[in-house]
């Protein structure tokens, strides 16, 4: 599996695309990738469609917003980019079923 390189997008010449607090679920599910402390590389960190609130955002490779959300019912914090959140709000009436994804 290749990885996906965002080398032509630059973020940082606009605003942020969320702030502080705001309710965001996830677009896609988000894998260890060893850098995130006491879970195995490649265990399932975040589920598509999983509910969190921005906490912090950073900025990484001078070219993108990393926005630290805290998956409450997780009880823990990660990195995410905004290709890979959407607005809470944005997207009412959505059930994501994880047993259905067979994960």
């Amino acid at each position: 599996m290749g990885m996906s390189r965002d080398s032509t997008v630059v973020e940082l010449g606009d605003e942020p695309q969320f702030e502080y607090g705001d309710k965001v679920r996830s677009l896609k599910h988000v894998r260890n990738d060893g850098t995130f402390p006491n879970k195995e590389v490649g265990d399932i960190l975040v589920r598509k469609g999983d509910i969190g609130y921005v906490a912090s955002i950073g900025t990484f490779l001078q070219q993108f917003y990393i926005y630290g959300v805290d998956f409450y019912e997780h009880g823990y914090m990660v990195g995410m980019k905004a290709r890979e959140l959407v607005l809470f709000d944005d997207v009412p009436n959505v059930a994501i079923n994880h047993e259905q994804e067979g994960l």
